[in-house]
């Protein structure tokens, strides 16, 4: 086999078991919080644990291969990956699904961006866009296989099987990663700790005392003084890393419009796209009355949709440019979000399946175009940090997404004197994420006509570029 498939298929075992385990969780919900004796609502902490951890640990990733090799840095964020699902299947409270799926969090923040770099590093530039392509299958296969078996485990058999099932594939790629990934190593210059822990302690506090406040795990009082703490620390951060001579998140980069625009406004549009995998199983299952399967039969549709987005994205853009589609998109992707609160237990179910594919067609697209347009203005020394910033915001703001759709729930629930599982709260819940998705257009419509033109393929009078160098810029 072709060397740089081959790497580019050991890095995509560890790809999808990320994937799949994140898709069929979210389908699992309440089945999970029947067995641990909770409410599936507090389960939103599971969720935004995995995710933050990302955010947290995302940064470093690059520092901990070059310091301590990609090969062994690869293969133990594998092993940490599956010690924290063993974890999660042996979890019989809600504190230690929690604990267990930040460690599992530990694993996938460097898994995946530490395989990318060994394939930047090692497979020729001639073969690279096919590597990477082999990469991408996962991340479109995964979110359509994930729901459907989640639900199916859940119905018919033991959700614990969601976790230990990443065991077999996850153990393959340590053994293929032990043979054939190159053990890579680059002089570091030293690691910021400072920064890595105001950034860390700020992004934990503040997300863990916001998703807190009220009734789950701990008191109001401590909730917010952890939410207090944590701005502090990541002012603190800010104020660091403007004196910093090589800070771990370089803020700096925030001066450039279109990334301000790919990461603040794809920021606030990922609060509502958070929500939906927490929000649409729960309202089919406790609103709706289907089972875990049929529900995940349901809500795999959206992950065709961006199947399909995925084969025009580029046409769409060229066609039409950056600051067109951005600020469009964002506002009808939204509308198609807000809409999902419209569904009833009477609608049909060939009806909602046609939404959430057009919805995933819209949500694709802005993707796409998100991650393209952050990177039109970095020089390439500093892609490494903008990829870093750009994906510990895009961790940071599903999880905070997750905990809004959840207060968004609760709210309601209160507001109308019905439990939050009552079908009716969840349009309110999803008017709300979808808002703040919407108002990411407000950032996107003040971009320059021509931004990112060069990436489109369009040159700044609107025509076509022959020979885009979009390639050149780093996959995201």
């Amino acid at each position: 086999m072709n060397p740089g498939r081959r790497l580019a298929l050991i890095v995509a075992c560890a790809l999808f078991i990320e994937n799949m385990d994140s898709t069929a969780i979210a389908t699992s919900l309440p089945a999970i919080a029947a067995d641990l004796g909770t409410e599936p609502i507090a389960l939103k902490l599971a969720l935004t644990a995995y995710l933050l951890s990302l955010a947290v640990f995302i940064p470093v990733s690059g520092w901990v291969a070059d310091r301590f090799g990609a090969r062994p840095t690869f293969m133990a964020a594998i092993a940490v990956f599956l010690l924290g699902s063993l974890a999660c299947a042996a979890s019989s409270t809600l504190e230690q699904m929690v604990a267990a799926r930040f460690l599992q969090g530990m694993g996938g923040a460097l898994m995946v961006p530490v395989g990318r770099l060994v394939l930047l590093r090692t497979v020729p530039k001639s073969e690279l866009v096919q590597a990477l392509s082999w990469l991408t299958i996962p991340a479109l296969v995964a979110p359509m296989i994930g729901p459907p078996l989640g639900g199916l485990i859940s119905t018919y058999g033991d959700w614990r099987w969601i976790f230990l099932i990443n065991i077999p594939m996850g153990l393959l790629g340590i053994v293929l990663a032990r043979k054939y990934i190159p053990d890579i190593r680059e002089p570091v210059a030293p690691l910021d700790w400072l920064g890595f822990v105001l950034s860390g302690l700020g992004l934990a506090l503040a997300l863990f005392g916001f998703s807190t406040l009220g009734r789950h795990l701990v008191s109001t009082p401590v909730a917010a003084a952890s939410l207090v703490a944590g701005l502090l620390a990541m002012a603190a951060y800010v104020w660091h890393s403007n004196r910093h001579p090589h800070p771990l998140i370089d803020l700096r980069l925030f001066r450039h419009a279109t990334f301000r625009a790919g990461v603040l406004g794809g920021a606030l549009f990922r609060i509502g796209i958070g929500a939906t995998p927490f929000l649409l199983p729960l309202m089919l299952q406790l609103g709706f009355g289907l089972t875990a399967l049929q529900s995940g039969l349901l809500t795999f549709a959206s992950a065709m949709g961006a199947m399909f987005m995925k084969t025009i994205a580029a046409s769409v853009l060229r066609r039409f440019g950056f600051r067109r589609v951005l600020w469009t998109n964002a506002l009808l992707a939204s509308a198609m979000l807000a809409g999902f609160g419209l569904f009833t237990a009477e609608t049909p179910h060939l009806l909602i399946i046609a939404v959430l594919v057009v919805s995933g067609c819209f949500r694709s697209l802005q993707f796409t175009s998100l991650n393209a347009i952050s990177y039109a203005e970095v020089e390439a020394p500093k892609m490494g940090q903008a990829s870093s910033l750009s994906g510990m915001a895009q961790q940071f703001s599903l999880a905070l997404g997750v905990a809004i759709g959840g207060y968004g729930l609760q709210i309601a629930g209160e507001l109308t004197g019905r439990s939050y599982t009552d079908a009716s709260n969840f349009l309110w819940a999803f008017l709300t994420v979808g808002a703040i998705s919407a108002s990411s257009a407000w950032i996107m419509y003040r971009l320059p006509p021509d931004a990112g033109a060069e990436m489109s393929g369009r040159a700044k009078d609107g025509q076509e570029v022959i020979e885009p160098k979009a390639a050149q810029r780093p996959a995201t």
